[in-house]
């Protein structure tokens, strides 16, 4: 029984022996395994390391630039979209400078400027305030019609003259085909009760201008008059040599047009019909003022009084008609004072040297009422 008792270590021993064979065997194929695949990353590792060294250091620092400029874009996207999409179409060519076109004396066409939208990189810039945006791009300037770049100005002579007024300019239109054109040889009036003319004129300040065909005085202040239930306030007053309205086929040395507006733009003219004699202290105070070149205003150093230029007589005639001259608008409303005031010889002269002929000649009559004071 001993004897027995005693083998059985060993006999145990013996059994075991297989299963521990198995056991190292099964460990050394791992082993082996797990060394073949350390050794293929190994192998990998150095092939990267050989590949990274043929690479140039300029190659690798442009594709990591690339893949952030990409992921950069990819981050931006939708906000330029919808950027571009809301104020300024992306156009990734440069903008055009733009230039003023001068103006040509041969009236040549200007050359055409070409403006495109900032690239995207300045939209972006800008997106937050697009008043910005507009305040940089200047606007176009307006381009010179043809009109304004041949108009030619008219005159009282040569080719440019009366009878080619309305050839001038398509504004000039009705010099030619109006019905109801000033002047004219008032003859046979009508004589009624017209009711009197209310003149309001007061002292007030002035400027005179040489228009290059007339002298013109611009009248300040409040100076008006009242006809026909309406008022009309003064704006300027001017001069033609000889009068350009005649009464009976007589014409005078002078005239004086004094234009009148009311507050709904309509025009009333009072014509003041002038003859040599005595000395007449409104028109010297005007050539006292007298600017020393055309197209200059001077402001009077001293106040006028219109209201003596008035005929002591008011009674006068009335009709509509138009302005005499260009652009000959008609449905303006004419009053003629019957009575002629007087201006030294001196003074006409003085007018003529600048001015001896600035009136348009007569018009027709047609079928127009004209209305007399009894």
């Amino acid at each position: 029984m001993i004897f027995k008792a005693s083998r059985w270590p060993i006999v145990l021993a013996l059994a075991l022996i297989p299963a521990v064979c198995e056991s190292v065997e099964d460990k050394k194929a791992h082993d082996s395994k797990a060394e073949a695949k350390a050794d293929a990353k190994t192998a990998s590792s150095e092939k990267s390391k050989a590949t990274a060294t043929v690479q140039p250091p300029a190659a690798k620092e442009e594709s990591h630039g690339v893949a952030k400029e990409e992921s950069s874009k990819a981050a931006k996207k939708p906000f330029i979209t919808a950027l571009t999409e809301r104020t300024i179409p992306v156009d990734r060519t440069p903008p055009v400078d733009r230039k003023p076109v001068e103006a040509s004396t041969h009236h040549a066409r200007p050359t055409p400027v070409i403006s495109r939208p900032p690239p995207p990189r300045v939209v972006v810039a800008l997106a937050r305030s697009r008043a910005e945006v507009i305040a940089i791009v200047p606007a176009p300037a307006a381009p010179q019609t043809a009109h304004a770049a041949h108009t030619e100005h008219w005159s009282y002579e040569g080719r440019n003259g009366p009878h080619a007024w309305a050839k001038l300019s398509p504004e000039y239109a009705a010099c030619g085909t109006g019905t109801r054109q000033s002047p004219i040889d008032i003859r046979e009036g009508m004589k009624v009760d017209l009711d009197a003319i209310t003149f309001d004129y007061r002292p007030s300040g002035f400027k005179v201008i040489d228009k290059g065909h007339t002298v013109q005085a611009n009248i300040g202040g409040w100076n008006s008059l009242r006809v026909a239930g309406r008022r009309f306030k003064l704006v300027q007053f001017h001069f033609h040599s000889p009068s350009e309205e005649m009464i009976d086929g007589k014409q005078f040395d002078m005239v004086a047009h004094l234009v009148h507006k009311d507050g709904e733009g309509r025009l009333a003219v009072v014509a003041v019909l002038i003859e040599s004699g005595v000395r007449q202290p409104a028109i010297q105070t005007v050539l006292n003022n007298l600017p020393l070149e055309k197209g200059e205003e001077q402001t009077a150093s001293s106040p006028i009084d219109v209201t003596q230029l008035l005929p002591a007589d008011r009674r006068y005639f009335t009709y509509m008609g138009s302005l005499t001259t260009p652009p000959c608008t008609e449905d303006v409303l004419w009053i003629v004072m019957k009575q002629p005031v007087q201006a030294s010889a001196n003074q006409l002269n003085l007018f003529a040297r600048m001015y001896p002929m600035n009136a348009r000649p007569v018009q027709d009559m047609g079928d127009r009422v004209i209305k007399e004071s009894n």
